[in-house]
């Protein structure tokens, strides 16, 4: 059973990662900054706490869907995987019918599953496409 997993450049889980720690990045620094705003803010005209409380909620909830986001990613790589290994020796056919074949092996990829046939060929993985446990048969009738 050959199943591979391969992501692109324009993995959405490398962006989510990227994205994570630019949030965490941004997250911090606003603490640093609220800090050192509360150390010397203007006792006479001091800043409002609500307004600083508000900012911070809004961090917390970025920060909160941006681990949402990839814990949701982890679990669609998954799922495709488990998905692609189950297609490993049955007969597929592309959702035009241009390609068919037994399945030799697929690729993951972070935007869908490419099989490859037994003949080398390749089928995209889609809406449309015919999934079998084996080959059509042929019957050839003959006329007396």
């Amino acid at each position: 059973m050959a199943v591979t997993a391969t992501t692109s450049s324009t993995s959405g889980t490398s962006t989510t990662s990227t994205a994570q720690k630019t949030a965490t990045l941004n997250y911090d620094n606003f603490l640093q900054l609220l800090i050192a705003q509360m150390k010397n803010q203007d006792p006479t005209d001091p800043v409002d706490a609500s307004e600083q409380m508000s900012q911070l909620a809004s961090f917390s909830q970025v920060e909160q869907t941006i681990q949402t986001n990839t814990k949701l990613d982890t679990l669609l790589s998954s799922s495709s995987l488990t998905q692609a290994s189950s297609y490993i020796g049955k007969y597929m056919t592309s959702a035009d019918g241009s390609v068919a074949g037994t399945v030799a092996s697929v690729k993951v990829y972070s935007d869908g599953i490419i099989a490859t046939t037994s003949d080398g060929k390749s089928i995209l993985v889609q809406a449309g496409i015919t999934l079998a446990d084996q080959a059509p048969t042929t019957t050839t009738t003959t006329s007396s």
